[in-house]
């Protein structure tokens, strides 16, 4: 698992993805708005696997189903992925909820090198490369690398900042 401060600052990077996607394929509407809300959700879904678990509506706000099972599995975050990708420009929920599934598969791809790993598909897998906590340098200048990627190239290779008429 990687740092609580390492899932926020990938989750800003899962934020600028998700905002210059859906700014590329014309989803913000209004102001931009769908824009502004696909990166507030891509923070937000940064650390959603991790408080998904915790059963709010109890005092005791233990978890309510066992670290890295269901809210961790890839397969749950993939789909949401691509039916709001899919739904991107149509439907005002579409921006928010690809914002989101972003953030859930960056929170993912960062406890991936963990020895526990993450349920992808069946059962759990793990890049075994380093311990909880460690190395979280690489998994946000990765992170970041992906994001400065996307807004440099975009959606199939279109500049998002093209699009935006910046720079």
């Amino acid at each position: 698992m990687a740092s609580n401060k390492a899932h926020h600052a990938t989750g800003f990077a899962a934020g600028v993805i998700a905002a210059a996607v859906v700014a590329r394929l014309g989803g913000g509407g209004l102001f931009h708005i769908g824009v502004l809300l696909s990166f507030i959700a891509g923070v937000s879904g940064s650390t959603a696997p991790d408080w998904l678990e915790v059963a709010w509506w109890s005092r005791a706000r233990r978890l309510w189903i066992t670290h890295r099972t269901l809210t961790h599995w890839g397969v749950g975050w993939g789909v949401l992925l691509a039916v709001s990708y899919h739904w991107i420009g149509r439907s005002g929920y579409a921006a928010p909820a690809f914002g989101f599934a972003c953030g859930g598969v960056m929170h993912l791809l960062a406890d991936w090198p963990n020895p526990l790993g993450v349920p992808w598909i069946a059962r759990r897998h793990s890049l075994n490369l380093w311990n909880s906590g460690h190395c979280d340098l690489i998994v946000v200048a990765g992170a970041w690398g992906v994001a400065g990627y996307v807004l440099m190239h975009g959606v199939l290779g279109v500049s998002v900042l093209r699009y935006l008429r910046v720079g």
